[in-house]
């Protein structure tokens, strides 16, 4: 069982990691930097409730994907899905299969493991992100960053149906995978 370090050593010990957390989910900075206090300030109220069953940093973690979960839910309601969608979404039936599966799989990487721990693709990819259309990026990173269940993040975002969430997520998907293709994997 681990113990809390002084709490006047979390921001210089922790606050870039929670910062560049907060950032890839809020897309903010200013909100990036709010979230990153207020989680602090929890956590300094709630140290003594702290079991010690995970690191100082995974617990201080937690407290802030708490934080970003209740922005959403705070600041977010359900706008409609357009009936026609531009052509710049790059959707086409000829993509996914009847199971959604795609079809054309994604370019060949040559080693996705070094690739996924290189510093590099996380800007890359929060650069990706950062393209897409808000409500998109929010729920893919509710979604695959933050592991939320499709019914939850409908709630957080007000989403009528998982019908119009798993659109939205497809959309998210198609264009981050044409971006990294561009950005990362096709340089």
């Amino acid at each position: 069982m681990s113990q809390l370090s002084d709490p006047n050593t979390w921001l210089d010990q922790h606050g870039d990691a929670l910062f560049r957390y907060a950032l890839l989910r809020v897309r903010n900075t200013t909100l990036a930097e709010d979230m990153v206090q207020e989680t602090l300030l929890a956590a300094l109220k709630a140290r003594v409730d702290y079991a010690g069953a995970s690191s100082e940093r995974t617990w201080l973690t937690g407290i802030l994907n708490h934080k970003v979960i209740d922005h959403f839910r705070l600041t977010h309601r359900e706008q409609p899905l357009a009936e026609d969608l531009p052509d710049d979404y790059g959707i086409s039936d000829e993509l996914f299969d009847e199971r959604g599966h795609w079809m054309n799989t994604p370019s060949t990487w040559s080693n996705p493991d070094q690739a996924f721990e290189q510093q590099k693709f996380w800007e890359t990819l929060a650069e990706c992100v950062a393209r897409l259309p808000p409500r998109l990026a929010e729920l893919f990173i509710l979604r695959e960053v933050n592991g939320l269940d499709t019914e939850e993040i409908c709630k957080v975002l007000d989403i009528s149906t998982t019908n119009n969430a798993w659109v939205m997520l497809s959309r998210a998907r198609m264009q981050l995978r044409q971006c990294l293709e561009v950005k990362w994997f096709g340089r």
